[in-house]
């Protein structure tokens, strides 16, 4: 939106239409349709600057205030000024409508504030002919002045220019702010307007001052770099914000959410002024949460909820942010981040009618739980924890494992869990040690499950299911914020801002219902979840829990439960099929499915041939015929094969498919289609597969190949024909001589066959299809079958035959069947099985030999060598490194090869010995004999049960710490140094082995790291090499390098250097580009001032000396051969291991990236560095 010429100084938006109103100092006013994107008019009429516009409520009005000392009301419908307000006598700096009267309120520089009544003009423009004579009275206002708008109350009691003014949106108050640096407060009634109070604080001149929405609250923010909180009945102020380098001009409140705006010198601010998210904690049966400064209670079988506890607050102290219960001592410990952080340790006094609260004991921290029955623990502000009585004695302190542990919580009597560094750590007070932790990031809230097992981490977007020994069982991201959540046995519940949701433990997750409101979870009981709302009120939620319920007996592997609910529940849906294909439940599937073509595709998934070929009947395609038919033949279903062949009419197979089986009969038939359909080749190759040496002869003569029928005739000694086919040949008397190795071509001898082959063993499934009804008993479960194995067998003999009509010899008419290619059923062949039956006679002699000349005792058999280390670890595993680990260097590159496409196997020489000398430990024995040669394994199974696999001497960690080396590298400008640093890290990223996903995750984030890195050193060496040679290609580097995906202190040295190339070389409106990217990142003061001095002489002279081939706006990658742009949309191709992007050209070069890799290599796998990918 930038039709206005210089600054912009007000803007508000409709209440109800997608409109917004704007004033600048190009005296215009311009209404604009968010939708649309566009300015719809302009409002012309002001003589100098407009500070503020404002929509009315209710009618088509706007009102601007200006410098040139006048308030002016428009119709924005009608696009005309209704009313021009005169009275102030300096620069009116805001003028707003009453949300309810018809009123206005104004302040300007000539130190009032001024309340004005526009009834007169909402009577003259809503309803002018609705009174008898008023059109007179419209011409004699006209005549003799208007009384449209009138000066009801001016308010003076500022010293200085007023710079704020505006309405309570309920009470006939008003508040103002002024340059005298104070907040006043007035009251009117329908008389006359007074001075109730001023409120003082502020430094500087006051630039805005307005009521909350929803509480009794003022606040104000001012040139001194600070936003005020004023508590509106005591007038005094309560909270105070504070920034460090901008002064605060404007504040906005949301009309709905509990959210201000405040606009400063580099921006703006959205904040809250207090936490919504009510502080409780549940046991058992009750509820305890805080609640208008009452500690309350609510019971969940009952819905009974009571406040037990007034709690005294001192001052203004924030509401508490977590509450931690002793149902031992029936305490309460309740924390907080007033002043800093503190707590208070509550008991709840036995008889809850008396009024009086119990004393609280206070204290300052961090962070506060209980850990025992008389002990509670609190992070103090140098980050030690300390162990209190609950006397709030301090009983012992220890210090954390991490010094940056930052909040504490709970994890079973004597243990907690400790934040810190987006890592949380299993704490145990007793022995003073971490026994264990976890990667996670800044984790806001912990929830244990009912039994203590597992515990779920609530992150920002994130939660991490652990057990106990916080072993990560799954992690499942979101887009928006996660507020709460609880625990159904084993199933995580959890809210987000729009959704409630499911987790199971194998991190399958999806949506229960949606949500109007955000809530937070406080107990999950059945289909019922109980929550608090953000105005704390306690909700009942009634939840459909079959879905998740039906996937947790699937885990389970609760058969049983899963035929009940199938039979019973109303599952449908695709998103439950897509399911059940994903986690090898087909079979299930079907019980779902109405649709045809979903029947088939699950059907042959789960290869139930049967219901595949009903559904085939249905759909009569040709595709599911031929899927039926590949289906049928690896289960050996030979009668269903045959059946398809002749439904597709796919003679060519149908006919190999005779021939395979020895039904002779049927090939002739299939011999007789051919003559029919006049398919030479298909006759030849009947006659071929026949053995039928003078029905091939024929058709040679038949087709004019006389020479071949010739050759066919005399190699097969048919003597007669070969001599009638001599007189055909061009030349008589030269034929074609065959060659003396010519022997006759026969078929080979078929397997006759009775019936369907080879018989398939599949496992028998626990659910019936869905054609038979289930004959389990209820509660059965997967052991009782365990090990049944079933035989899938076809029909005895062929059930369909091909009926060809015989051609009467007379050469009479055909049959009236013979168009249909595929006939009736005909007679079935009795076939003579594999005939198995019969003994062999082996002689006697055979047997006898050793173990009859010699007793077994005078044998030695030695024992079977096992494998080696080496080739348990090959045969074991597919990742790289232990290939490498093993010496099978060759079985290494040819994975690596596969998996990202690397060729040059040079650079990763030092690395690929580091691995191997790491696998094996040596130990010197007696002389003269050699060291015994040890594995080193890095699991913990015994080297017997052949599953463990070699240490490798690289791992994250280092690598991490090697990348802050090259970011310090990088810092300093020795860009020599840090490529170095950043290709050791990618050449040893192929031979990590890590453990989880989030690794995995972390260690292709680590290798996009490092190519953007030496993509950008690259580009820069490349410029300084050019020196003064092309400055128009060195700000092309230059500006390229601010691309690259670089650390916010990396991408600002970028962005000044690509500013000083531009500027060098004339470009000023590129460098005022890069300057203001430069801006966004918060500089150091220094740097702002050379920005704003680029800004400034590009303002003076834009434009650009130079034609770089270089688009800020349009998105691109730069090509890591020819360092141009490819923009978005253009064809790229990239490096099959760094993923670094080149233009289509240098498909198949070296990746000069990585140095390692072929570019644009396809059906490469993906880089494999953990078993968890393989499994996954």
């Amino acid at each position: 939106f930038d039709e206005h010429d210089g600054p912009v100084r007000g803007v508000h938006f409709h209440p109800t239409q997608p409109l917004f109103v704007s004033g600048g100092d190009d005296y215009k006013i311009k209404v604009w349709n968010y939708k649309l994107r566009r300015c719809l008019f302009t409002l012309l009429g002001h003589l100098d600057y407009i500070r503020t516009v404002h929509f009315h409520h209710e009618y088509p009005w706007i009102l601007s205030a200006s410098d040139d000392q006048t308030i002016r009301i428009w119709n924005w419908q009608a696009r005309t000024c209704l009313s021009v307000l005169t009275g102030h006598n300096h620069y009116v700096m805001c003028a707003q409508f009453h949300p309810k009267e018809d009123l206005v309120v104004s302040a300007s520089l000539d130190q009032t504030v001024r309340v004005w009544d526009i009834s007169g003009l909402r009577k003259k423009s809503v309803s002018p002919t609705d009174e008898p004579g008023r059109s007179m009275s419209m011409v004699n206002a006209d005549l003799f002045g208007g009384s449209d708008a009138l000066v009801k109350y001016v308010l003076e009691g500022h010293d200085r220019g007023v710079n704020w003014a505006s309405f309570h949106p309920t009470l006939p108050l008003i508040v103002s702010g002024a340059d005298d640096r104070q907040v006043k407060l007035w009251r009117m009634n329908d008389m006359k307007a007074w001075e109730v109070d001023t409120l003082r604080g502020h430094t500087t001149n006051v630039s805005c001052s307005v009521f909350h929405p929803r509480q009794e609250l003022i606040i104000s923010n001012s040139e001194d770099k600070t936003i005020r909180v004023w508590d509106m009945n005591k007038r005094i102020g309560v909270q105070t914000y504070r920034r460090e380098h901008d002064r605060f001009w404007i504040l906005a409140c949301h009309p709905e959410l509990n959210l201000l705006a405040a606009g400063h010198d580099s921006g703006m601010i959205i904040f809250k002024l207090e936490r919504e998210r009510p502080a409780y904690a549940a046991y058992e049966n009750q509820l305890f949460y805080v609640k208008d400064r009452y500690l309350r209670t609510f019971e969940f079988s009952t819905q009974r909820d009571v406040p037990i506890l007034p709690l005294r607050r001192q001052g203004a102290a924030a509401s508490p942010r977590s509450l931690s219960y002793n149902p031992a001592e029936n305490a309460i410990l309740l924390a907080s981040d007033g002043d800093g952080g503190s707590y208070e340790l509550l008991h709840i006094p036995g008889d809850p009618s008396r009024s009086e609260a119990p004393e609280a004991k206070r204290g300052s921290g961090t962070s506060a739980v209980f850990v025992a029955r008389q002990r509670f623990c609190v992070l103090d502000k140098n980050r030690h924890i300390a162990i209190k009585t609950l006397r709030n004695d301090t009983y012992r302190r220890c210090a954390p494992p991490h010094a940056s542990t930052d909040a504490i919580f709970y994890a079973g009597s004597g243990n907690l869990l400790l934040r810190s560094e987006e890592k949380i750590t299993l704490f145990n007070l007793q022995q003073r040690r971490a026994l264990a932790s976890i990667n996670a990031p800044v984790v806001k809230y912990v929830v244990w499950s009912n039994d203590g097992n597992l515990v779920a981490l609530l992150c920002k977007h994130a939660i991490i299911i652990a057990n106990k020994k916080l072993e990560n069982q799954c992690t499942v991201h979101e887009t928006i914020r996660v507020k709460s959540g609880g625990w159904d046995e084993s199933v995580f519940i959890y809210a987000t801002l729009n959704h409630l949701k499911f987790l199971l433990p194998n991190g399958d997750s999806g949506i229960i219902r949606t949500l109007d409101v955000p809530i937070y979870i406080t107990r999950v009981r059945g289909n019922e979840v109980f929550c608090l709302d953000r105005e704390v009120n306690n909700r009942v939620l009634k939840i459909d829990t079959t879905e998740f319920k039906f996937k947790l007996a699937l885990l389970n592997r609760q058969y049983s439960e899963v035929l009940r609910m199938i039979k019973n529940a109303r599952l449908c849906g695709q998103a439950v099929i897509a399911y059940l294909q994903q986690k090898g439940f087909p079979e299930v599937a079907l019980h779902f499915v109405k649709d045809e073509k979903t029947r088939f595709n699950l059907a042959l998934e789960c290869g139930d041939i049967e219901t595949a070929e009903k559904s085939a009947y249905s759909l009569d395609d040709v595709d599911c015929w031929e899927r039926l038919g590949i289906e049928a033949l690896r289960q050996g279903n030979t009668q269903l094969v045959e059946t398809v062949y002749q439904k597709t009419k796919n003679f060519e197979r149908l006919s190999f498919f005779y021939l395979i089986t020895g039904n002779v009969e049927k090939l002739r038939k299939m011999l007789k289609i051919a003559e029919m359909r006049g398919d030479i080749m298909g006759r030849f190759q009947n006659a071929l597969f026949l053995g039928d040496v003078e029905e091939r002869v024929n058709i040679l003569e038949e087709a004019g190949q006389y020479s071949l029928g010739f050759l066919a005739a005399q190699s097969h000694d048919l003597g007669e024909r070969a001599e009638q086919l001599r007189e055909k040949l061009p030349i008589p008397d030269s034929p074609p001589s065959t060659l003396p190795s010519a022997r006759a071509f026969l078929p080979p001898t078929p397997i006759l066959m009775d019936g369907n082959w080879p018989h398939l063993t599949i496992s028998k499934s626990y659910f019936p299809t869905s054609e038979e009804p289930s004959t389990l008993i209820e509660g059965a479960g997967m052991e009782a079958l365990e090990g049944d194995t079933v035989i899938v067998t076809g029909g005895g003999g062929w059930e369909e035959d091909l009926d060809v009509p015989v051609v009467d010899e007379g050469g009479g008419a055909i049959d009236e069947e013979l168009s249909q290619i595929v006939g009736t059923e005909g007679d079935t062949n009795e076939g003579g099985g594999w005939e198995m039956g019969d003994e062999l006679d082996i002689p006697i002699e055979t047997g006898a030999g050793v173990s009859d000349a010699m007793p077994k005792e005078s044998f030695f058999v030695a024992p079977t060598p096992g494998k080696s280390p080496g080739e348990r670890w090959c045969t074991q595993s597919l990742l790289p490194a232990d290939h490498i680990a093993a010496g099978k260097f060759d079985s290494a590159m040819q994975l690596l090869k596969s998996q990202v496409g690397i060729v040059n196997f040079a650079p990763l020489r030092p690395y690929f010995l580091a691995v191997a000398m790491s696998a094996f430990s040596c130990l010197s024995v007696l002389p003269p004999l050699p060291p015994l040669s040890f594995p080193i394994e890095r699991t913990s199974q015994a080297t017997s049960s052949g599953k463990a696999l070699p240490s490798v001497p690289f791992s994250l960690s280092p690598l991490v710490e090697r990348l802050k080396v090259a970011y310090r590298a990088t810092t300093e400008g020795k860009f020599g140094d840090a490529k170095t640093h950043f290709l050791s890290i990618m050449h040893t990223i192929p031979l990590l082995v890590v453990e989880t996903k989030q690794e995995v995750n972390e260690v292709k984030e680590l290798l996009g790291i490092c190519r953007e890195y030496v993509t950008g050193l690259r580009m820069e060496a490349v410029r300084k090499e050019l020196k003064d040679k092309d400055p128009a290609r060195q700000a092309e580097l230059a500006a390229y390098f601010t691309h690259c995906n670089l650390q916010p202190a990396h991408l600002l040295l970028s962005l000044r250097s690509a500013m000083m190339c531009s500027y060098k070389i004339k470009n000023l409106s590129s460098a005022a580009g890069f300057a203001r990217r430069m801006l966004e990142l918060n500089p150091k003061p220094e740097v702002v001032a050379q920005a704003r001095k680029v800004l400034q002489v590009a303002d003076q002279s834009p434009g650009d000396a130079f034609t770089l081939n270089y688009d800020e706006r349009n998105p691109f990658v730069v090509c890591n051969v020819s360092f141009t742009p490819i923009y978005r949309g253009s064809p790229l191709v990239r490096c099959a291991f760094c993923a670094a992007s080149f233009l289509p050209t240098s498909k198949g070069q070296m990746c000069p990236t990585c140095d390692v890799a072929e570019i644009g290599v396809e059906g490469v796998s993906g880089l494999t560095i953990s078993s968890v990918q393989l499994r996954g």
